[in-house]
């Protein structure tokens, strides 16, 4: 018999969207400057929480992720999107969103 009241969270990462958003300008970055930004826009939606330190190694392994599955090219200490392959990972992180909007929809409502 399986536990159907177990927490699990399956909603699309806000560090990878705000990466992917910034990443996909055709402009390269060192990883503080696209820190700031990351976290001015994590700020602004509200997302921002866990501490400095905390935020700033999650998205240096987002980013590194980025890196290692050839979405983003790194060059001595700066990193470069693939605005093709950075829309991918886009549109699938909408889809993941939409879907979570719908289960908790769907949750709230039966």
């Amino acid at each position: 018999m399986s536990n159907t009241t177990g927490f699990t969270r399956r909603t699309p990462d806000i560090m990878t969207e705000e990466l992917c958003a910034i990443l996909s300008q055709k402009i390269s970055f060192e990883f503080k400057p696209l820190y700031d930004l990351v976290y001015a826009n994590l700020h602004a939606r509200n997302a921002a929480s866990g501490g400095d330190e905390m935020l700033r190694l999650r998205a240096y392994e987002k980013l590194q992720n980025l890196v290692h599955d050839g979405m983003v090219t790194k060059t001595a200490k700066k990193y470069r999107g693939r605005p093709a392959a950075l829309q991918i990972v886009s549109s699938r992180l909408e889809e993941w969103r939409v879907a979570a909007n719908k289960r908790t929809a769907a949750l709230q409502a039966g």
